[in-house]
């Protein structure tokens, strides 16, 4: 290419670039009716607070980006607190919040709700959303979900298990990690998938339970662990971690592990466990909140969840073409209805070492 030829290349590239930069909520289209006018409202607000939306985690660094591109007038801060934590801080701060908007695992939105901290708002697209996923009154919804998965290590594991029956092989022998149901979220998540591909549902467990103790009984059980061990799978350690399904995508499309990871979502059934996110009551800027919460649930922020490797929680969006292979449909996978499923925490609990032997 002569030099005439890279320069008109690089400026087409440069233009394209500062239109795309160009457009906002002012001069485009607008996502949802009544958007720009309430993006006038946010503007004279000025900012959003944005409460356990850490920018490593699901995807936030980009729609915090996204979000500033198209209200370039309304700015937004965050922190990165932990579900639990947000919630105490929530109901420390009811007589002056500081916060506009909560995002947490789904168990801590519905505390959040008995403790009366947050407000009702309904979002675009809310009405999409399956009942267990949702407060009827708006007061949290579902803006992604995380899928139970099988990651394989495919140097480590030569036949690429796909089904829980597969783990009860002699061949997957001293080959299973995963976190213990008693003391993680993601244990909890884990027991019910296993109780949905054994026939359990919500109010039957004894399926699941019976099902992790033939996975002990096997030998196929490795290590049961209280903390996550994505750097050890990382290093190659571990040979088959039952975790969420965006933990396997992320070493295998960000952390460079390609095709020595497999990640499985297995064929008789897995859960998806919701994270939620709440209009703060009596918040300093509600109308910066509710333009923050619209731009996450409309078909362009829930695209870029996607993007982030966790799953959209509104059926029927139309995935990134980045990620349309990586996260496969799977209707297999069933939401969790974390109020159920906290009921039942401390069955799990007991029967858990009664199936399993673990202490």
């Amino acid at each position: 290419m002569n030099k005439l030829k890279r320069f008109l290349c690089a400026a087409a590239v440069s233009m394209v670039s500062a239109l795309t930069l160009a457009q906002n909520v002012t001069n485009s289209p607008e996502l949802y009716a009544g958007e720009k006018t309430l993006y006038e409202a946010a503007r004279k607000e000025g900012m959003v607070v944005s409460f356990d939306t850490g920018p490593t985690w699901a995807n936030w660094a980009a729609q915090f980006k996204a979000f500033k591109n198209r209200y370039p007038e309304v700015e937004i801060v965050y922190n990165d607190l932990g579900s639990a934590a947000t919630v105490v801080a929530l109901d420390k701060a009811r007589n002056r919040p500081q916060a506009d908007t909560a995002y947490y695992f789904a168990a801590s939105a519905v505390d959040a709700v008995n403790k009366d901290v947050v407000a009702p708002f309904k979002p675009v697209n809310f009405d999409k959303l399956p009942g267990v996923f949702k407060d009827p009154e708006g007061r949290w919804f579902t803006i992604h979900s995380l899928t139970i998965a099988f990651i394989v290590n495919t140097k480590l594991v030569k036949n690429v298990p796909r089904s829980w029956a597969d783990l009860l092989k002699p061949e997957y022998k001293n080959t299973v990690v995963y976190l213990d149901p008693r003391s993680t979220g993601v244990g909890q998540v884990m027991s019910f998938a296993a109780n949905f591909a054994a026939g359990g549902d919500m109010n039957n467990i004894r399926p699941g339970l019976d099902y992790l103790g033939k996975l002990h009984k096997a030998g196929s059980v490795l290590r049961v662990l209280g903390t996550t061990p994505y750097a050890q799978f990382v290093k190659g350690e571990i040979p088959i971690w039952i975790s969420y399904e965006n933990d396997g995508l992320k070493a295998k499309y960000t952390d460079g592990l390609g095709d020595a990871v497999a990640v499985v979502i297995p064929k008789e059934a897995s859960a998806a466990a919701p994270y939620g996110i709440s209009l703060v009551k009596n918040s300093p800027n509600p109308s910066a909140g509710k333009l923050w919460l619209n731009f996450i649930m409309s078909d362009y922020g829930q695209g870029i969840f996607a993007e982030g490797f966790v799953r959209p929680s509104v059926p029927g969006i139309q995935l990134p073409a980045s990620v349309v292979d990586k996260l496969p449909q799977a209707p297999q996978v069933r939401p969790l209805d974390v109020r159920a499923a906290a009921a039942k925490k401390a069955e799990i609990d007991a029967g858990y070492v009664t199936a399993t032997g673990v202490r």
